[in-house]
């Protein structure tokens, strides 16, 4: 089978892998002041850690968790049925240019405009959706 050309759509996937291991990165490193005990634990006790921006880190991720999948089904879709670029391409970069803005926006406790960029970053998916059923 030939490999298919990369299109824009897988690539901003990529970089979409690095935002998620960033964000778990992130949310892992600010939660030390639930210990090593803990943090090496099956974590059977649900805890939640003192440090404001480990909970708002957290909840950031579960938010982009939330999308993901829609996102990378889509990304994948456009690709395979040679749907990639145009308004896809175009919804995939403004899905992630949000959704890093997003994760700034909610670890420094920022409303109202942190939710117009989550909204931006659905319009990315809206987008790419868009293209996909053309």
């Amino acid at each position: 089978m030939a490999a298919l050309a990369t299109s824009t759509e897988i690539t901003v996937l990529g970089w979409s892998v690095l935002l998620l291991l960033v964000q778990v990165i992130l949310q892992a490193g600010s939660a030390a002041d639930l210990g090593p005990a803990y943090l090496f634990s099956p974590r059977d006790e649900q805890r939640e850690p003192q440090n404001l921006a480990a909970r708002r880190l957290k909840r950031a991720l579960d938010n982009l968790l939330e999308t993901y999948p829609a996102f990378v089904a889509l990304a994948l879709a456009l690709t395979i049925s040679g749907k990639a670029g145009g308004l896809g391409a175009t919804g995939a970069w403004l899905y992630l240019g949000a959704r890093v803005v997003y994760v700034v926006f909610y670890a420094a406790g920022i409303p109202v405009i942190r939710t117009l960029v989550w909204l931006v970053s659905v319009v990315g998916l809206g987008l790419m959706l868009w293209r996909l059923m053309m």
